[in-house]
This record gives C-alpha cells, sequence and structure tokens, in this order.
C-alpha cells in the first residue's frame, strides 16, 4: 500500500505560524467588540493563503538564488533589503484586503481608499516588517544552521575517513615488519639447530593464524595480545636459548579490556632486539599489565642501554605513537627511560575503551 504524502516541516511551520497570527488578531477584535463571525472567518481563510503566499514567493526567490549557500555576511546584506520589500508587500496586501473587507460588509461606508490609505498605511508597514523580520530570520537562521550542521558532519566523517585509513595504513607496516624479524629467526635456526627451526615455523603459523592478520580490527584484548607475545617469546627463545627469560604479571580486571593490535608485542619486540639480543648474558624481560583508575598501564622492563636514534627512527616504536595518537587523541601516553642501573622501561598508558 501506498503510503499518504507526508506534510512537511516547511509547510507545517507556515500553516501553523500565520494560523495562530490570525487567530491572535481574530481574538484581539472579539475582545474588542463589534465582532462579525463571516468577517472573522473570512479574515481568517484570506490571512492565511495571502500570507503564506507572500512568504512561500520569497523562498522560491531565494532558493532561485541560492541564498541558502551564501555566507552569513551576504546574508545579512540581503536579508535587510528583503525585509523593506517583503514589509512593503505586506502592507499593499493587508490595506487592499481590509478596505474591500469594509466595503462589502459595512453599509454605507464610503471613504476613499487614498485617505483609508494614509490613515492606516504606516501602522500596516511597520507591522509587516516586524512580521516579515520574525518569518525571514527564522526560515534563513534554519538553513543557515542546517547548512553549518551538515558541513561540521561531513568534516566529522572524512576526519574519521580520514583516521581509519591512517590506522589500517600503520597497521599494514607491521604485519611484514613482524613476519621478516620472525624469518631472520628461523633462518639462523636451520642449519645449527634444525628441530628448533622446524618448531619456530609452527609457531610463526600458529601466530600468523591466531590472528597477526586481523587487520579489519585496530583493538584487541590484553589476554589476546599476551597470547601472541608468548609464542613470539617462545620463537625468540628458539634462537637465544637460556640468554632470554621471561615474567609476565597480569591482574584480573586488565585481561579483557582493550588496547591497539601489536602495541605490547611491539614493545616486547623492541626489548629482545635491541636489549636481550645485545648482551651476552642475556637478560630477564619482565612484563607488567595492571587496571587502574580508568586506565590500562602497561610496563616491559629489560636490560640495555637508551639508543636514542633507534627509538626515534625504529618503524615499530615510531609506528605504535602514530597509532596511540590516532586512537586515542593523545590521550594515551608513552614513554621509554634508561634507569640508572642499566635496564630500559618502556611505559604505556592507554584509557578504557
Amino acid at each position: 500500500m501506498n503510503k499518504p504524502p507526508s506534510i512537511t516541516l516547511y509547510w507545517k511551520c507556515q500553516l501553523i505560524g500565520w494560523s495562530l497570527a490570525s487567530l491572535y488578531w481574530g481574538v484581539t477584535g472579539f475582545i474588542g467588540g463589534r465582532f462579525d463571525f463571516l468577517l472573522g472567518l473570512l479574515q481568517f481563510i484570506t490571512d492565511v493563503t495571502l500570507y503564506i503566499a507572500l512568504t512561500h514567493l520569497y523562498r522560491n526567490f531565494s532558493i532561485k538564488h541560492q541564498w541558502q549557500n551564501s555566507t552569513l555576511n551576504q546574508l545579512v546584506k540581503r536579508v535587510i533589503p528583503a525585509v523593506v520589500v517583503m514589509g512593503l508587500a505586506y502592507m499593499l496586501i493587508t490595506v487592499v484586503k481590509v478596505y474591500l473587507f469594509r466595503c462589502w460588509f459595512i453599509s454605507g461606508y464610503a471613504e476613499p481608499f487614498l485617505s483609508f490609505w494614509k490613515a492606516n498605511g504606516l501602522s500596516i508597514f511597520i507591522a509587516g516588517i516586524r512580521l516579515m523580520s520574525i518569518w525571514i530570520l527564522a526560515y534563513q537562521l534554519y538553513h543557515y544552521a542546517q547548512r553549518e550542521i551538515n558541513t561540521n558532519k561531513e568534516n566529522a566523517r572524512l576526519a574519521i575517513t580520514s583516521k581509519d585509513a591512517q590506522l589500517n595504513n600503520l597497521s599494514a607496516q607491521l604485519n611484514p615488519h613482524f613476519l621478516f624479524n620472525s624469518l631472520n629467526t628461523i633462518k639462523a635456526l636451520i642449519i645449527e639447530h634444525p628441530g628448533s627451526a622446524r618448531r619456530a615455523v609452527d609457531l610463526l603459523s600458529d601466530l600468523l593464524r591466531s590472528g597477526l592478520y586481523k587487520t579489519d580490527t585496530m583493538l584487541t584484548t590484553v589476554k589476546e595480545e599476551l597470547d601472541l607475545v608468548r609464542d613470539y617469546l617462545e620463537l625468540e627463545k628458539l634462537r637465544m636459548e637460556e640468554r632470554l627469560r621471561q615474567s609476565i604479571e597480569i591482574d584480573n580486571v586488565a585481561g579483557e579490556k582493550l588496547i591497539p593490535r601489536l602495541s605490547l608485542q611491539t614493545l616486547v619486540e623492541n626489548a629482545v632486539k635491541h636489549g636481550i639480543a645485545r648482551q651476552k648474558e642475556g637478560g630477564l624481560i619482565e612484563i607488567k599489565i595492571s587496571a587502574y583508575h580508568e586506565w590500562i598501564k602497561i610496563t616491559v622492563c629489560n636490560p640495555g642501554q637508551l639508543d636514542s636514534m633507534q627509538v626515534r627512527d625504529g618503524i615499530g616504536l615510531k609506528n605504535l605513537k602514530e597509532r596511540l595518537y590516532l586512537q586515542y587523541k593523545g590521550k594515551a601516553e608513552f614513554e621509554i627511560n634508561e634507569q640508572p642501573e642499566g635496564t630500559i622501561i618502556s611505559t604505556l598508558l592507554i584509557p578504557f575503551t
């Protein structure tokens, strides 16, 4: 079944607005005495019809000349003369209408039109200026506000689209970066430790299957990220053996919280590559994850010295900083510091999502 045509907001406002105005004039006349109901009904019908027609002509003129696309300054320059012209048109219509009604409904009425015009024209013109100012300002400011709202929505949509594109690009960088490092580990094991190399291939397959290439999502739970990290550390331990030790602490609340994909893994990979691997005796990687006051705190501690150039130019950490900024609009915090006892601590603060 076809739905009956609905009345647009514009026509609803026109009908309701001018009907209320005409009713107000009718009530004023009724209170003043000598009220004729037939004349009042005709006044109501002609008021609503003529003034809607007048303002609708303005609307068509405005649309034809694209006033709805004007800047605020342009709109002010156009609205002021429009109000004057509409006030004059209102005065002409009202004077003629009232004069004709008096001639038709008041017996013996013989006042010349010019005299009636001089006696009532100015007051009707002032009333018309007031009414047309209200109507035109309401109409134009509504469209101006709608245009600003639509512009802001479009800008926000473009900003979100741009942010998603940047996040996708950054995420896409990490997958081959991680994969190449893992393949280099397997390459180092093939000749001297073929059994370990086979286990490394199995681990890499598990890593790929468990979500390394889930590029459709930017966030993952801490628990899922830790599973990835544990597989990665086992993969690296096959190469470094007893030189690599690990300690992981996580509270019960933090496990289900969301963090950016490969964020913790990036810190751990950086700790292994630029910390443990450069120490002759190896060392311990300590991972601590806790949730408090609407924040996830992640710390990764490893032995070594801070290489400032590597921190600034490394793909992984540079990528992580950009993703944090885009994802959390500057609210997330990341820092990496060297401690006096020869250890490096990487700290990541992420707001609950």
